[in-house]
């Protein structure tokens, strides 16, 4: 068998591959994006692969492809669990025809989401098998063993994975691909089973009660439950890639390292903790199985020591140590010294976004943005200041609705991606129109699903499938809902933005503004960088306002005007044409069309 180095996401696909998988849908986020685009990269003749319009979504029709009898896998980050979730707690009553595996990347630190959220509890909450992978092998193991549970339990299996594992490389073996039929069945008319009316649903909750006792058995003879004892004055508790962290830190610790974190193998737990003279569990974000382990009356400690937030990545997991006396600070290993001194960098929109004439005027206007999920979102930092809230995929456009029923008095706007629209935006505008609100809705359509890596989604005319996609326009759409006033601008025509923006405020309703303009990194402009002149440049400061990385200081003060006066980065500007849009002395041109003074 051959072997080779995979990120876990690449893992996971592998997994999906080997475990005889033949329908994966999901919606992109980070960290999970990767799993399904290399499915559709590598084993796109084997399975499915498909980006739906949101996570619950996917999980329907996983769901409706399980009940078929098709292996089925879904993806989604830690916040898509709550979007998943509805439909994750019908499935974990039914079960289904073959198995059904979700896959939830966990975020601790924050490294591109909204909240440290810990997923584990949906397992609980959900009464489903929970199986927490520390590396890229046991990654993709993960989904072989969840296909197993699932099948053999009748239950949907929730694989936890976190940013580390997510996206660190380790070596894995390959195995071959399950073998499966190339058709299905008729649909089974089974309606005390998958239909989850009361009075049927009710006779499933004892099955899923008694599912749970028989998964607690099973637990205690699952390999990757297993104990590791060394110096028995300290035993680890630890599962996922903390347990990689905890060898590092505590190499004579004796460690007991859980692969299937719910339900737990309670008589493993017991027989361990009683062979140690201290146990400590080691967990990032809740205490999760803390809770389970003291609740079954044995002496642990956890949080005491590791706080429910960030990473415990090795060198912070051995202060924290230090300071608990747990381990010597002599013991400790002096970390590598790197004298970079790097000064602060504030993310900004690429050069050539086209999202950028849009926070241009409102900042400029100084209107209240109810914001979104997305690149956009880098409209609330310097120069714009101009997104004021973000909560959730969807989430601008009800707020905006808010602001008009609290009588907010300004005018305000929401604004949203095309993908956000499609995910979970429109129907608040449904909401918004049917309850005659108020407000300018910002549809910045750059044609990709940007933010998680340029996936496709509805407005697309490309699918990750390959296969051809038909694309729903955003107008007609938005028209169709009762949109009265609806206006269609150029993105980087900054004065029909501005002219689009004020013909919808202007109207005492809900109004959509729909720029349009491919993101920079899908459309690829091979356009000459423009240049500045230098004579008819008046250092005001404008073009800066612009937030463009390609528009820098010079390096001299201007003797004139006592400022650095504007310099474009030819290996940075794309030739957007916004700067020279907004400079009031007409100093920045296209090359070869400089003026003259």
């Amino acid at each position: 068998m051959s072997k080779v180095l995979l990120s876990g996401n690449e893992a996971l696909a592998r997994g999906a591959y080997e475990a005889g998988i033949q329908v994966a849908t999901g919606y992109p986020g980070t960290p999970s994006s990767e799993i399904l685009e290399a499915i559709a990269r590598e084993y796109g003749s084997d399975i499915y692969a498909e980006w739906s319009t949101n996570e619950k979504v996917a999980m329907d029709a996983a769901a409706g492809a399980a009940y078929s009898g098709r292996r089925t896998l879904v993806t989604t980050k830690q916040v898509g669990m709550n979007v998943l979730a509805d439909s994750l707690f019908y499935a974990a009553y039914t079960g289904s025809e073959a198995g059904l595996v979700i896959v939830t990347a966990d975020d601790p630190g924050m490294f591109s989401s909204q909240n440290e959220q810990d997923n584990r509890w949906y397992a609980k909450l959900a009464k489903v098998p929970l199986l927490e992978p520390a590396d890229s092998q046991e990654a993709k193991d993960a989904v072989l063993q969840a296909i197993d549970i699932s099948e053999q339990y009748d239950t949907p299996v929730l694989i936890r994975t976190t940013m580390r594992v997510s996206h660190s490389k380790s070596i894995v073996t390959l195995g071959e691909r399950s073998p499966m039929p190339d058709s299905v069945p008729p649909f089974v008319r089974n309606q005390r089973k998958y239909v989850c009316t009361a009075m049927w649903a009710k006779e499933r909750h004892p099955l899923v009660e008694q599912r749970l006792v028989d998964l607690a058995d099973y637990a205690e003879t699952l390999a990757s439950n297993r104990v590791e004892m060394r110096d028995s004055s300290l035993g680890m508790i630890t599962s996922g890639v903390t347990y990689t962290y905890v060898r590092e830190v505590f190499p004579t610790a004796s460690v007991l390292k859980l692969g299937m974190t719910y339900p737990l193998p309670r008589n493993l737990i017991r027989s361990f903790v009683e062979r140690v003279e201290q146990a400590v569990v080691v967990e990032e974000l809740d205490p999760f199985l803390e809770g389970e382990i003291r609740a079954m009356g044995l002496d642990v400690k956890g949080k005491a020591f590791y706080p429910p937030y960030d990473e415990l990545i090795p060198d912070r997991l051995a202060s924290l140590s230090t300071k608990a006396g747990l381990i010597r600070e002599e013991a400790i290993a002096d970390p590598i010294a790197l004298d970079l001194d790097l000064p602060p960098r504030t993310p900004v929109l690429c050069a050539g976004c086209p999202h950028r004439s849009s926070y241009y005027w409102l900042a400029k206007m100084g209107i209240a943005v109810a914001g979104d999920i997305g690149c956009y979102n880098l409209g609330c930092l310097p120069p714009f200041n101009a997104q004021h809230t973000m909560g959730c995929m969807g989430a601008s456009i009800g707020v905006l609705h808010g602001m008009a029923i609290a009588e907010l008095p300004e005018k305000a706007v929401a604004t949203i991606g095309d993908s956000t629209l499609f995910h979970s935006g429109l129907p608040a505008l449904a909401n918004m129109v049917h309850n005659q609100g108020r407000g300018v809705v910002i549809v910045m359509d750059n044609g990709t699903t940007a933010m998680t890596g340029h996936q496709d989604h509805p407005g697309t005319d490309w699918a990750l499938h390959g296969k051809g996609a038909l694309r729903i326009p955003i107008e007609p759409l938005v028209r169709a809902m009762g949109v009265e006033v609806v206006e269609v601008v150029d993105a980087f025509d900054m004065a029909a933005v501005k002219d689009g923006l004020d013909v919808c405020l202007a109207f005492d309703g809900p109004s959509v503004l729909i720029t349009e303009g491919l993101c920079v990194q899908v459309s690829k402009p091979d356009l000459a960088a423009y240049v500045v002149d230098a004579e008819r440049c008046i250092a005001c400061g404008t073009c800066f306002k612009l937030g463009c990385p390609a528009i820098v200081k010079a390096s001299e003060i201007d003797e004139k005007t006592g400022k650095r006066k504007a310099q474009i980065d030819l290996t940075l500007c794309v030739g957007c044409d916004m700067c020279r849009q907004v400079c009031p002395t007409s100093a920045i041109a296209r090359p070869g069309e400089e003026t003259t003074s």
